[in-house]
């Protein structure tokens, strides 16, 4: 690893007094940092975009007790490396994140717990490829997917929401990204259900991040761009969805998310009928940052609900 890149990994912001026990796995691409702390089941916490791992320090604090929590920061974000030669698509990032738990024997082991899936905005699409894998063979080995907004099909299915990613794959979208930040320094706070939420410190942690031209285009604008140019990869999970018909499935849903409406909770709720939804009115994109004690309250006795196929 070169000293940039080394520096790159570091936490930046109020993130330095996060500091949790972390490894780092050492992929072709790039370096990924990942929490892993805490002894028992695995659950495994997925960050979407703009955020990384540290969006999970409410969750990651109550379960290291009784569980063993992993959450990886994607390539390019929080305290993983940032390569030059590295593609940031979403198919990209689910490819490392298989890789990943390949490397750690995630559901590998027929003896060891059963896995448990929280997975958050761009965090679904990207472990969902892995976790459609493993539910398509041994579909005992994941205990239960967490899902808290977040999709994975192509948005054009809904007019609005394919209105929305169309404009996102802009001209204009990709100069704010590069001139202003503007993913972490705009977008993040309005999908807040009350932005007074958002903590400045760790807004700031967000906005650090990314700070030149180059990054937020190579890394943050990839995933808006994606919305529509993966259109059929998001697809092609979505074809794939019957796997899921035995894992149990619970969405955990901030009602006043203005980039995931209630109509995507409604989308995952018809295509699955076995799945139990809870929602947190008022409460926005985040709504384990936003209301941490309501999102912990709902997802402890989750866990210790029945598990694996047919569960």
């Amino acid at each position: 690893m070169t000293s940039r890149q080394a520096a790159q990994a570091e936490p930046v912001g109020s993130a330095d007094a996060w500091d949790l026990p972390s490894q780092d796995y050492h992929h072709p691409d790039g370096t990924m940092r990942y929490v892993n702390t805490g002894d028992g089941p695995p659950v495994v916490l997925v960050h979407g975009t703009p955020t990384w791992s540290i969006e999970w320090r409410h969750v990651v604090d109550a379960l290291a007790p009784t569980h063993r929590v992993l959450a990886p920061d994607h390539l390019g974000f929080g305290r993983s490396t940032r390569q030059a030669n590295a593609a940031y698509s979403p198919e990209a990032h689910a490819r490392r994140f298989a890789d990943w738990a390949v490397h750690l024997g995630l559901a590998a082991d027929e003896h060891a717990p059963a896995v448990t899936l929280v997975l958050h905005d761009f965090g679904g699409p990207i472990a969902l490829d892995w976790a459609l894998q493993v539910a398509a063979s041994q579909p005992q080995r994941i205990a239960r997917i967490v899902l808290v907004n977040t999709w994975c099909w192509d948005l054009a299915r809904d007019p609005t929401l394919g209105k929305r990613a169309r404009m996102a794959n802009s001209a204009f979208v990709r100069w704010l990204y590069r001139r202003f930040n503007a993913s972490p320094r705009w977008l993040l706070p309005a999908a807040y259900g009350d932005r007074r939420r958002l903590e400045p410190a760790m807004h700031r942690a967000y906005q650090q991040r990314f700070p030149d031209p180059e990054s937020r285009e190579r890394v943050l604008f990839a995933l808006a761009r994606s919305l529509t140019e993966s259109a059929p990869w998001f697809e092609s999970l979505w074809a794939r969805r019957t796997a899921l018909a035995s894992i149990p499935l619970h969405l955990l849903w901030g009602l006043s998310d203005s980039a995931f409406p209630p109509s995507v909770l409604d989308f995952w709720t018809n295509a699955f009928p076995h799945a139990t939804a809870h929602v947190f009115p008022g409460v926005g994109h985040w709504p384990h940052e936003e209301a941490p004690a309501s999102f912990l309250e709902a997802l402890l006795p989750l866990l210790q609900s029945p598990a694996g196929h047919n569960g």
